[in-house]
């Protein structure tokens, strides 16, 4: 018999509230050495099986979760919900964007999930949740309380795309699966809900943000708006469009957490600077390449392009920034793999870190062809240099 979806939904909602009230099962879970069969095993003598199922899977999930969230072990995930949360320190970092633009006005977060950028908006003052699933309303709710800001949430049960925007700030985040595959797009118009609905959004709330995937196809999409990507830990987490009032129409911006800088100006404002490459090589944090703030960078830094189909950069003094991860080039070699495994067995190397950007590269096959014998750490560079493919043998700096 099929189960209709909301009762379906409520159902699961209940069970997840049922767990809440018992709390017991989830801390001989934390501190259990037994095997996850044995415990499994133990744990059904007192408790029905769904519930330990259940109590597993959550478990199991706030351990993943430990690495977006510093209160995981007392949050409540589901393995979707987690999968799209947005990271504690970007939340945090885009709350704080709120904070400056509007202070302690009310927000309201479309499309919640599990609740993390509701949480970090609800630091800075009320937040009104919206979500399709009962399960993610509650699962807000408790998570904002974690955090000590339960007082400031207001979870609602409904479909965004029926209400009122109009003079509303709004946080959208859409589900990135398309409806009709359920995997992952990088299409604006497969998002849920679509891009349709964004255009729209954007034109009549008074101000707020998108969260959209960096690798989807928002450019072009939202005139008037101030695009921002931002990157955790050298990894690119997500593009936000800044829209209405809170938009500085036609910037970019490049933020790099957990730093907590950002890069700000036009794509158009500088021309590309080139040169030979030089002692030291640079890969620019990817916020900054997806923004196209590429050039900008290089002018800031005092730092020259090594062709016009990379992102490279060079210098003959190093310079630190968190925009760049520094290298100091040791050899230089055509992009041949002969010569390279000649190279290697001439200057013995032990763990190899292969980078590129835009030449096809396959890292694997590489590494089990270079001889390996000492121990030194080496990173090879694939890339174009003055319109030729070189391998650039480098150490990090």
């Amino acid at each position: 018999m099929n189960i209709p979806a909301d009762q379906e939904s409520h159902e699961q909602l209940d069970l997840w509230k049922e767990l809440r009230r018992t709390p017991e099962i989830l801390k001989q879970l934390a501190h259990s050495t037994s095997s996850e069969l044995r415990l499994q095993q133990d744990l059904r003598k007192d408790y029905p099986p769904h519930l330990v199922r259940t109590a597993i899977t959550l478990h199991e999930l706030r351990e993943k979760g430990a690495k977006k969230f510093s209160r995981a072990s007392e949050m409540w995930f589901d393995r979707i919900g987690l999968e799209q949360a947005t990271p504690e320190a970007v939340a945090f970092y885009k709350a704080s964007q709120f904070a400056e633009r509007i202070q302690q006005d009310e927000i309201h977060d479309y499309c919640t999930g599990i609740g993390g950028d509701a949480v970090a908006l609800a630091s800075r003052g009320p937040v009104h949740t919206y979500d399709l699933a009962p399960l993610h309303a509650w699962q807000a709710e408790e998570n904002a309380a974690c955090y000590g800001f339960g007082q400031q949430l207001t979870a609602h049960t409904e479909d965004v795309t029926r209400i009122d925007h109009s003079g509303k700030w709004v946080h959208l985040d859409p589900d990135r699966r398309s409806s009709k595959t359920r995997s992952r797009t990088m299409r604006l118009e497969q998002y849920e809900p679509g891009l349709e609905f964004m255009q729209q959004l954007v034109q009549t709330a008074r101000g707020g943000a998108l969260k959209l995937s960096p690798a989807s196809n928002f450019y072009g999409k939202f005139p008037g708006a101030e695009i921002e990507l931002i990157s955790l830990g050298g990894e690119c987490k997500e593009a936000t469009i800044w829209f209405g009032e809170l938009a500085e129409p036609g910037l970019h911006r490049a933020t790099s957490l957990p730093a907590g800088e950002s890069l700000v100006g036009s794509p158009l404002s500088t021309l590309p600077a080139f040169d030979e490459l030089q002692t030291y090589l640079y890969d620019p944090d990817p916020a900054v390449v997806r923004a196209s703030l590429i050039d900008l960078l290089s002018e800031r830094l005092g730092l020259a392009r090594l062709d016009e189909e990379e992102e490279y950069l060079t210098s003959e003094e190093y310079v630190d920034s968190p925009f760049v991860s520094g290298f100091e080039v040791q050899e230089v070699l055509p992009n041949n793999l002969k010569l390279l495994k000649k190279y290697f067995q001439q200057h013995p190397a032990g763990q190899v870190e292969i980078k590129s950007r835009h030449l096809p590269t396959d890292a694997t096959a590489i590494r089990k062809r270079l001889p390996l014998t000492g121990s030194d750490p080496v990173t090879l560079i694939f890339a174009r240099v003055q319109s030729k493919a070189h391998i650039i043998v480098c150490r990090r700096v």
